[in-house]
This record gives structure tokens, C-alpha cells and sequence, in this order.
């Protein structure tokens, strides 16, 4: 595909690890619902063959490209790499998800549907509309406390903090910074939504149904949960000059 329609397209990133009963299919359906939507599987390393799968489709298809790594690296390096994946190749967008079907890929339409009023568009569970399916009492509970208190403390306007489902434009990304991201795991989508709001970029969210994993194992840990804890103080008080200047200067835009 020629450069310049590149900027008209976005690169779904799809970060992997043991997803083998899912990437196959997922990304047969994330190819279905726009001709702009290319997919760049990030895996590291996965022991059950989920890489070899993701070479195989993109034998097959050129709108499909992998990313292999040495081990189990973490989700925010993970969109780290797809980022400058979609940045060096002339996206337009870059959409992250996730590879168990939590996302349906039926909502990318919608999801880009919204970028023409905003920056970044969030796929949210916690607005009218939204929710969730198959999750248990006790997930709920943590889930929307966790984006009660990162809203609170952070000053957050978007609804759903800790939402993986997102479209970014390009010139977000290329403001960001993206090697100067301290976060990683789920803690990273904490950090990369406040330093947005913070430089006053657009936010729009579009409900979603999130669905609990249909097939493998879910990869949030008790480890997991104390890094975004951790990553929300230190965010409260990491409000830098130029971050301030750089809202004033997107606002007026």
C-alpha cells in the first residue's frame, strides 16, 4: 500500500502471549471491518505457537505483520514496539486491544468513527452503555474502584482509565515521548491516558460490552494490581511545567 494512504489507515497492535486458540480468528474479524485496518501481532515468545500462527497469516495476507521478542517483556513494552511500528511505516492511527476477545472487534468501526472529533477514542466499559460480561462480583468492584481512584487523584476526565481498547492519532503518539514512559503492564494505559489529558488532547469514549476472556488464561496478576497503585502516586505528583504548556498549546489549535 502506497505511503501517503498509510496516513488514512490505522495498525491494530496486538500484543501476545499464549493466545493460540485466539489470534486466528480475532484477527479474521478485525480484517473484516474496515479496509484502513492493518494488524501488527506483537508476541513474546509465546510457548503454544500463538507466533508461529501470526506468520503464517501474514504469509497470507500483507495487511498482517509480526513482531517476534526474546521473552515475556510486558504489555506496555509491547505497545511500545507497535507504536513505532504504526510511526515509522506512516499510520495514521494506532489502535491497541486486546487478543482474547475482551474487544470486540465489532466496535473498530465505531472507534474510528470518532476520530475525527477527537484525538483519542476509548473503548469504555463505565458510560452509558458500556459494561461488562462474565465478570464476577468481586472484578467488578475492584475494576470500577480502581478507576474511581485514578480519576480522583489524577484529575481524570475520561470514564474508564484502564481501558486497553483504544485509537490514537498519530500526532499523540509523536508527542508523548514514548521512550521517556516510565510504566509498564497495565499501569502504562494509566500513564499514557494522563500525560494526554495533561497535554490537552481530545478525549472521547464510545461504550463498549466487555467480555471476560472465551478462551486461555488472564494475565493480570496480584503484581499487576500494586504497579498501577503505585503508578497513580506517582503520576499525582509528576505534573511537569511543560506539560502545562503543552495543553495550552493543544488547546488553542
Amino acid at each position: 500500500m502506497p505511503h501517503q494512504t498509510l496516513s488514512e489507515a490505522a495498525l491494530v497492535v496486538l500484543p501476545t502471549y499464549n493466545e493460540a486458540e485466539n489470534v486466528e480468528h480475532l484477527i479474521e474479524l478485525i480484517l473484516q471491518q474496515a479496509a484502513r485496518l492493518h494488524v501488527v501481532v506483537v508476541d513474546d515468545s509465546s510457548p503454544d505457537g500463538t507466533g508461529e500462527i501470526a506468520d503464517r497469516l501474514c504469509a497470507r495476507d500483507p495487511r498482517v505483520a509480526v513482531i517476534h521478542r526474546s521473552g515475556k517483556l510486558g504489555l506496555g513494552t509491547a505497545y511500545m514496539a507497535g507504536f513505532q511500528r504504526a510511526l515509522s511505516l506512516g499510520y495514521g492511527y494506532a489502535i491497541t486491544m486486546d487478543a482474547d476477545f475482551s474487544h470486540h472487534p465489532r466496535y473498530l468501526p465505531g472507534l474510528l468513527a470518532l476520530m475525527p472529533e477527537c484525538d483519542l477514542a476509548i473503548g469504555s466499559r463505565y458510560v452509558p452503555g458500556g459494561g461488562t460480561e462474565g465478570w464476577p462480583l468481586r472484578r467488578r468492584i475492584l475494576s470500577s474502584g480502581a478507576n474511581l481512584f485514578a480519576r480522583t487523584l489524577l484529575g481524570l476526565h475520561a470514564h474508564d482509565c484502564t481501558a486497553g481498547f483504544r485509537c490514537y492519532r498519530r500526532e499523540v503518539l509523536e508527542s508523548i515521548e514514548l521512550d521517556t514512559i516510565f510504566s509498564s503492564g497495565y499501569s502504562f494505559l494509566v500513564e499514557m491516558l494522563t500525560r494526554c489529558e495533561r497535554r490537552g488532547f481530545r478525549v472521547r469514549e464510545l461504550p463498549i460490552v466487555f467480555r471476560d476472556r472465551e478462551a486461555g488464561v488472564s494475565k493480570i496478576s496480584r503484581a499487576e494490581v500494586y504497579r498501577s497503585v503505585y503508578t497513580v502516586f506517582r503520576l499525582r505528583f509528576s505534573f511537569l511545567p511543560w506539560d502545562r504548556w503543552e495543553a495550552r498549546r493543544n488547546r488553542a489549535a
